[in-house]
């Protein structure tokens, strides 16, 4: 086998996931990560259907995704007086199986540690491609060469922009904002919307959960800036955001990002590949965690099978996965979610109602997630 030193930047989902199968197929892994540890709390994640189901099984993980699942039933939705007016489907909000993201990032890093070399705290500052390997220097490491360099970095993948080009160029802004805060609102499975913006409660997502339309805004790193926006947001909202605005300030577990679309044209260039959000990511869309342990299952399988050669395995990966992925390109969470007229919510409810009241509406949902055959890659030998 070629190429066996590879490089992944992103300690989340998708590069544990990578992680595990590449080890397990006989490269020796390294993964980056820029944050001092595996990032707890967040959202909810969900999986779906047969092809989800065997991938967690092949890795050995299915009964502890199961024993890790928080099950959620319908969110009411209210009106400003809090008097129920709708429903969310369980089944639309989540999967067969809803895990916390933190969760799921342990076990995944769990189950890859001993194996493989894990870098907290440090990030890539460039990459040189050559005839035999990629040079890669770090913000605090050495200089270090690997044969192979994958991003698994997420939405605002580094990898992506030292060699695909900037951000800007990949990532299209869907037109809004969501955060996730841990706030004691004493509310279970509540949703209210105003025009172009939601607020949810005690749901599967976080403990408070909004969603807001905006324009793109700044400090994307800056937490207390974020704060600040998304309470000018809200200002002069009915129902409970004025009292859950006066516990933004202090509120733990913060986290705001756009909904944003990432695309690329090819996931990958030389020696530097893609996978997960940083190449088909988009926000809430509610296949992300499904195609990024999916995508890293496929793409060592074919770096496998080709001997570690990626002028063939790259290509093949794309081939593969990328009209599986294509449901990324489809979706705008925060159109459905937040309405940006009294009309669109109305009409975004009723669309709810006859979800639940057709349950076989709902196994549509799940169909992309099945639009796949994976190949059988335990028969290849690690040389």
């Amino acid at each position: 086998m070629i190429n066996k030193r590879v490089l992944i930047s992103g300690a989340s989902i998708g590069g544990p996931a990578l992680a595990y199968w590449l080890h397990r197929h006989g490269f020796d892994v390294t993964v980056v990560e820029k944050a001092g540890e595996i990032r707890r709390g967040g959202q909810a994640v969900d999986f779906k259907g047969p092809i989800h189901r065997r991938v967690l099984s092949e890795m050995g993980i299915l009964d502890r995704v199961k024993q890790a699942t928080v099950m959620g039933g319908d969110d009411r939705i209210v009106d400003a007086r809090g008097r129920t007016i709708g429903f969310v489907p369980a089944a639309f909000a989540g999967g067969e199986f809803n895990i916390p993201r933190g969760d799921l990032a342990r076990l995944l890093y769990a189950l890859t540690a001993h194996t493989c070399e894990y870098v907290f705290g440090d990030s890539i500052t460039s990459l040189t491609e050559t005839a035999s390997g990629v040079d890669v220097t770090f913000t605090h490491g050495a200089p270090r060469t690997f044969d192979l360099v994958v991003g698994a970095d997420g939405m605002h993948s580094n990898v992506r922009r030292l060699a695909f080009g900037p951000e800007s160029d990949h990532v299209t802004h869907l037109g809004y904002y969501y955060a996730l805060a841990d706030l004691d609102a004493g509310d279970d499975n509540v949703a209210y919307n105003e025009p172009g913006r939601m607020v949810g409660l005690g749901g599967s997502k976080a403990p408070a959960f909004f969603v807001f339309a905006a324009d793109r805004l700044p400090a994307r790193d800056d937490v207390d800036a974020q704060k600040q926006m998304m309470m000018d947001a809200y200002r002069d909202g009915r129902w409970r955001i004025p009292e859950l605005l006066t516990k933004i300030p202090a509120a733990t577990g913060f986290y705001m990002d756009s909904i944003s679309r990432a695309t690329v044209d090819r996931y990958s260039t030389g020696r530097v590949a893609l996978v997960g959000d940083s190449a088909w990511g988009n926000a809430l869309g509610g296949f992300g965690t499904g195609l990024a342990m999916v995508g890293a299952y496929v793409l060592a399988g074919e770096l496998a099978r080709a001997g570690g050669d990626h002028t063939v395995a790259f290509p093949q990966f794309e081939t593969k996965f990328r009209e599986y992925a294509s449901i990324s390109d489809k979706i705008n969470a925060g159109r459905l979610l937040a309405p940006r007229t009294r009309p669109g919510i109305v009409a975004r409810n009723l669309l709810f109602t006859a979800l639940k009241l057709f349950s076989p509406a709902m196994r549509l949902i799940e169909g992309p997630a099945k639009n796949i055959t994976l190949d059988d890659y335990a028969s290849t030998q690690p040389a």
